[in-house]
């Protein structure tokens, strides 16, 4: 009897047990879905934060430049400057000349005019011509100063592009010094070409002068004296020989 009733107890137990293991397998199977799952989200969002974080490197070689390369490399922007110094002075030295030629060119006309002139004109119209004339050398005047002002400054940026031409030599920066060299060499002729032309005008005044001093000694000579003029003039001689 009571085995009966031990092995009808251990039937209904197992058969509960086989009932009740799905429900238990499914709920352990949806309990380690749902850690997977969410353990791979954690995961994911780990691996990108770690990415985020970690920095990425460039590897980059190591640059040392030499005492020679840095002093090369100096020498080059001091003979750009030297340069642009030099190619501004430049100019402003040959517009000055420029401008020196032409107030000596119309000096020359005017000087001309007169000569040409001479014995044509009454004493208003000679003082009226006279007065222009010396309003010309004036203006001249100006212009030559205003040019020898520019020419000191030209040659000190010249002295300063060949002392950094030269300097750009020693260092081995070749290029800068072939560059810094050429460019002298042109402004030099630049500057030669108009000083050619300003010395030909100046040199056109002096023969326009002579000429005109010359005529005007002849037209003096030409015109007969008065005996007062005649008479002052004796005394004036006989004054000087007491």
């Amino acid at each position: 009897m009571a085995a009966a009733v031990r092995s009808r107890w251990f039937r209904c137990c197992s058969a509960l047990l086989r009932q009740g293991f799905p429900v238990l397998a499914n709920a352990r199977r949806r309990c380690f879905s749902g850690l997977s799952g969410q353990w791979n989200k954690m995961v994911g969002v780990g691996f990108g934060v770690a990415l985020c974080a970690v920095p990425i490197v460039q590897k980059h070689e190591p640059t040392f430049l030499s005492h020679e390369a840095l002093i090369r490399r100096a020498i080059s922007l001091v003979t750009d400057s030297t340069c642009t110094l030099l190619s501004q002075t430049t100019y402003a030295l040959i517009e000055a000349l420029t401008e020196y030629t032409k107030a000596v060119y119309t000096l020359v006309s005017l000087y001309r005019q007169y000569t040409n002139h001479l014995g044509k004109m009454n004493s208003k119209e000679e003082d009226a011509v006279w007065q222009v004339i010396i309003g010309a050398r004036v203006e001249m005047t100006t212009k030559q100063q205003e040019f020898l002002k520019l020419e000191s400054s030209w040659m000190t940026a010249l002295h300063l592009s060949e002392m950094a031409a030269e300097a750009a030599y020693q260092s081995g920066a070749d290029q800068a010094s072939v560059t810094a060299r050429n460019h002298i060499q042109l402004v030099k002729t630049q500057v030669q070409e108009v000083r050619q032309l300003s010395q030909k005008a100046e040199t056109k005044l002096a023969e326009a002068q002579t000429e005109e001093l010359i005529n005007t000694k002849v037209e003096e000579s030409s015109q007969p004296c008065s005996i007062s003029e005649t008479t002052e003039e004796v005394e004036e001689s006989y004054l000087r020989e007491d």
